[in-house]
């Protein structure tokens, strides 16, 4: 979507490179939204059995993310000083109006 709107961005594999604590306390302040909401709820976090009460300030997101890079939502777009999870993918839309 961005490349058929000329749009240049940065694409960050972080399951070859992970991101580190900063980045991830980076993101998770530019985000709206608690957190918690840069966890996916797959299988891989149902077979991890993640106590709910884990997810309720950031310290715990980075440290369950930083252990389990693949439960991070993805892609998040970052621009501008926001920061949003294109989950559906159009959403990424979203920042190119700001």
């Amino acid at each position: 979507m961005l490349e058929e709107r000329g749009v240049e961005f940065d694409t960050i594999e972080y399951l070859k490179e992970p991101l580190d604590r900063t980045t991830l306390e980076s993101i998770l302040h530019l985000l709206d939204g608690p957190a918690a909401d840069l966890i996916r709820r797959d299988t891989t976090f149902e077979e991890l059995d993640v106590d709910p009460a884990r997810l309720l300030d950031t310290r715990s997101v980075v440290d369950l993310l930083l252990e389990y890079p693949t439960l991070m939502q993805r892609p998040i777009g970052v621009r501008g000083g926001r920061a949003i999870i294109a989950r559906p993918a159009d959403l990424i839309l979203d920042l190119l109006d700001t």
